[in-house]
């Protein structure tokens, strides 16, 4: 099984103002002459790490990575004021603009895979290539599954400590009284919920639970960008105008070569929303990794990632 690419330090960094009072970190790793790739994190607001320019090989691809706004070293950290997914993916375009890019690999997971589409659709002469994984369509019935009732039935243990912060008369809206707390004044309210959100997502990201993973994700930083981001997003549908708006254009993706990997055990992002991006986007490859779930650190998802990037290398 292939693995990652050895660890690799950026060769220039920057920021990019984006107006509304955000400025957007970003940098470029690999080949500055190469095949230029963009990653996409997760979350929304989980931003960029080291490890994400290793899905490339250096020797070939212009490895771009960029934190969205409010996540990793973007600026205001953790801020809501502006931040849609059309923000985001006007910020893709000027980011391709300042880099003076003509066209690049779009590659996302989870979150990632939702704005990767969501950009390829609006803007699919730009894409060269696009691999996404642990797809999610941002549908109500996939915010529902996850934070009001479904995951809960496999994951019955995480999902008690998800439940303590939140009386019972508040807890047919779960996603509500978590924004109502993660918007609070009080520092110490919006810190505890933001760990107990973070964490419930920790818990369920593998198939086997990643204990280093769970810490990383609680950190105060980490789980205040990351709750608050996603939760705004989720209360908002995540800005689309109608709930399955990225299938209801995918026929813009048509020319567009891609693959599409997607973990059997997926319990954050479940299997039937990739199954259903692959029926609306037949032309692109749809890969099944038969013994993972969500995290794109998982053996076999790692594999398929790099056999993707491998192969458009070649392109």
């Amino acid at each position: 099984m292939k693995t990652k690419y050895p660890p690799i330090e950026p060769y220039c960094t920057g920021y990019l103002d984006v107006g509304s009072g955000h400025s957007l970190y970003w940098e470029e790793s690999g080949r500055p002459d190469g095949l230029p790739a963009l990653f996409l994190h997760g979350g929304p607001g989980s931003g960029t790490e080291p490890s994400h320019r290793c899905y490339f090989d250096p020797t070939v691809y212009r490895i771009v990575l960029m934190d969205q706004r409010g996540a990793g070293k973007s600026r205001p950290h953790a801020n809501l004021d502006n931040n849609t997914t059309w923000d985001l993916v006007e910020d893709l375009e000027c980011l391709r603009e300042h880099l003076h890019i003509e066209r690049w690999l779009v590659f996302g997971g989870s979150w990632g895979s939702t704005l990767a589409l969501a950009y390829a659709e609006t803007h699919p002469k730009r894409v060269r290539a696009l691999i996404v994984r642990g797809i999610f369509l941002a549908r109500k019935k996939e915010i529902d599954w996850f934070y009001q009732f479904g995951a809960h039935h496999i994951f019955t243990d995480a999902w008690e400590k998800f439940l303590e912060l939140i009386p019972v008369h508040e807890r047919k809206d779960l996603v509500s009284a978590y924004y109502a707390r993660l918007t609070a004044k009080d520092q110490a309210i919006r810190q505890e919920a933001a760990k107990a959100w973070s964490g419930w997502e920790a818990a369920t990201l593998k198939l086997i639970f990643d204990p280093a993973l769970y810490q990383h994700f609680t950190r105060n930083e980490h789980a205040d960008a990351l709750a608050r981001i996603e939760c705004h997003y989720f209360l908002n549908r995540s800005f689309f105008k109608t709930d399955n708006w990225l299938i209801e254009h995918a026929s813009a993706l048509a020319p567009v070569p891609g693959v599409i990997i997607q973990g059997r055990y997926d319990i954050i992002c479940p299997f039937e929303s990739a199954w259903e991006l692959h029926k609306a986007w037949p032309e692109a490859k749809f890969e099944i990794i038969p013994d993972a779930g969500h995290a794109a650190s998982e053996p076999g998802i790692t594999d398929a990632l790099i056999r993707a990037t491998d192969l458009f290398a070649k392109l």
